[in-house]
């Protein structure tokens, strides 16, 4: 790891650096002590299934808020849930985040040391929103924790979409609409917050610039749906934990969310919402693959002719570089 004065860094604008890295009251502190991964995204594409699952497995120690929201608010965020409680772990870490985000810059080293308490055992923070963030701060991340395993949990847009319209309905984030309205759908879809998070290709393509390919890793909500045990096995496969140790009492297929009430999606608003996602569902098939290859034909588009479009793009960019 790279020495943390050079790499301590302002955001937005002006740099800081702090005199101690580890703090007076860091008794957890390690020189080892690092996230082993990020979880970045996407939202309501599994994550609170992701953070649970490994909560209980005994080869991690997760931080008692499933979502930190360091690097894309500074954690000055509203919880909806009271953290976790288990052990004077959970209380030192949750100290130090509140000391932590009192300051006006990201500092990746003393951020390195919340996860201190993880010992020998794995960690790593899952925040969906981490998915928005711009290229600069994903290269500063990704530099300063060179061995950072990455994950991405890809869902169809439009389902994607929806769900997060009907969370934000349910917790006051949105004004209660018609969701049986195609015009009143579309508008909400054109906010920001929602926006920002429905285009899996771009989000994707964001991180793999940076991250080194056995270092990343794409799964899909699709796999959690038909195959649970096997989605489970993949990720703590590729974390290193053992997949055959339980995370306690929970199943593969655990959903704490599942009798919570969603917008009624009608067949005329899911039409119009899928003509919205259109290019970005052809986009996810050719550049995702896995379950996402079949995301357009769900809703009636032909991939064949945006996969010539592409092949048409690329002989023209090789022309073009033969001729220069």
């Amino acid at each position: 790891m790279e020495n943390n004065a050079a790499m301590r860094w302002a955001w937005p604008f002006k740099p800081r650096v702090s005199d101690d890295r580890n703090g007076e009251n860091n008794h957890y502190s390690t020189g080892d002590a690092c996230p082993d991964f990020l979880c970045v995204g996407a939202q309501k594409g599994g994550t609170s299934w992701l953070y649970h699952q490994l909560d209980f497995h005994p080869d991690f120690w997760m931080p008692p808020i499933k979502e930190l929201h360091y690097f894309d608010t500074l954690s000055r965020v509203k919880r909806r849930k009271p953290p976790r409680y288990k052990d004077e772990r959970d209380q030192w870490f949750l100290a130090r985040l509140v000391e932590l985000s009192a300051l006006s810059y990201i500092d990746l080293g003393n951020y390195s040391q919340l996860f201190a308490p993880k010992a020998g055992l794995l960690s790593g923070d899952i925040t969906p929103a981490y998915s928005t963030l711009n290229d600069e701060l994903i290269e500063k991340v990704v530099r300063y924790f060179p061995n950072l395993k990455v994950i991405f949990l890809a869902r169809d847009p439009v389902e994607r979409a929806w769900s997060q319209l009907s969370m934000d309905v349910r917790v006051q984030n949105i004004a209660a609409f018609d969701a049986t309205n195609p015009d009143e759908v579309i508008c909400n879809l054109l906010s920001p917050g929602v926006l920002l998070r429905s285009y899996p290709s771009k989000m994707v393509g964001r991180w793999r610039r940076h991250v080194r390919p056995d270092l990343f890793r794409v799964y899909f909500f699709d796999d959690l749906k038909t195959n649970p045990a096997g989605f489970r096995r993949s990720i703590l496969s590729f974390l290193g934990a053992d997949p055959d140790k339980l995370s306690g009492r929970l199943n593969a297929d655990y959903n704490a969310q599942a009798g919570i009430e969603k917008l009624r999606l009608t067949d005329k608003v899911r039409s119009r919402v899928a003509q919205f996602f259109e290019q970005e569902l052809k986009a996810c098939a050719a550049e995702l693959g896995g379950p996402a290859k079949h995301w357009p034909a769900r809703y009636g588009f032909s991939l064949l002719i945006f996969v010539l479009q592409l092949m048409d793009d690329f002989d023209l960019l090789f022309w073009c570089d033969w001729i220069a």
